[in-house]
């Protein structure tokens, strides 16, 4: 026996408190900012976008469908359990960006109705595949087949070069806005089951900066009147912190932190156009109702 005399207490560590991780809207002291990393890998991507969206027509639809095509990849990795039907996805993306760039909403949707049998089809010749396949490859489809092809018809709508331009600035600086405010000034957490690193300061100065890095861009646009962009900005606003969220739900429930790292510090194709996405399609609507 051990002639040491016993302390209570003694034989036990002191118990390590542990921290919880803040809020990506909380800086920690001492972190290190990733913003010379998107910036780096943002500039020449928006490059990229600025001279599909100018080009238009076959050129935009082509560029489109090489990051439709990243964006379901990745979707189906993350669900590669499930085994996608992957040629549907493809066929019906590519189905729905040409019609969307001849024709209107109508013929999207009856692109979308008839890709449902083309789908069936498939799961039934693929091995493998079933009801789960059909579900998630379907929500490729729609999700971003249909939304890609939105921004294709926007792009056709009068002044539609302009108006696709704002809403990608609008989104863009929206969520340049909500992080860099985040970082700053967040505290609470917007939605800690979905994406926890969300903070409602975040969002209210994203959205505020989506509305005004709109309005500001109308003033360059003698044809865009102030209160088009206003409404415009105000919906992209609404639109595009829903389309991340969606994105990281999809995500939280495949067990993915990101969609894939082939845009470095962003993330992802569908890390960067989840909010895009949303905003491509409300923004149609919403110039469709002005121009016609």
């Amino acid at each position: 026996m051990s002639s040491r005399p016993h302390t209570p207490g003694a034989s036990r560590a002191p118990a390590r408190r542990r921290r919880s991780a803040p809020p990506r809207g909380r800086r920690p002291k001492g972190g290190g900012s990733d913003l010379s990393a998107r910036i780096i890998v943002a500039v020449p991507l928006a490059a990229l976008a600025l001279a599909l969206v100018i080009a238009g027509g076959a050129v935009l639809a082509v560029g489109l469908f090489v990051l439709g095509a990243l964006c379901l990849h990745e979707l189906f990795l993350m669900y590669e359990r499930v085994h996608p039907v992957r040629l549907a996805a493809w066929i019906a993306l590519a189905a729905l960006l040409a019609v969307g760039s001849t024709g209107g909403p109508q013929q999207v949707l009856l692109t979308l109705v008839l890709c449902i049998p083309m789908l069936f089809g498939l799961t039934v010749l693929q091995r493998g595949a079933g009801m789960a396949a059909m579900a998630i490859t379907l929500l490729g489809i729609v999700w971003i087949g249909v939304g890609l092809a939105h921004a294709v018809m926007l792009r056709a709508l009068p002044h539609g070069e302009g108006i696709v331009i704002d809403v990608a600035v609008g989104t863009f600086l929206g969520d340049t806005g909500a992080y860099l405010g985040g970082r700053a000034f967040g505290r609470r957490r917007l939605a800690p089951s979905i994406s926890p690193g969300k903070t409602v300061e975040g969002l209210a100065i994203g959205m505020l900066t989506t509305v005004v890095a709109v309005w500001l861009a109308s003033r360059y646009q003698e044809w865009l009147p102030g209160t088009h962009a206003l409404v415009l900005g105000l919906v992209i606003a609404i639109v595009a912190p829903i389309g991340d969220l969606f994105e990281s739900y999809v995500k939280r429930e495949a067990g993915s932190k990101d969609s894939g790292a082939v845009f470095g510090a962003h993330g992802g194709a569908l890390d960067r156009v989840d909010a895009v996405i949303f905003a491509a399609v409300a923004g149609y609507w919403v110039w469709l109702a002005y121009v016609h």
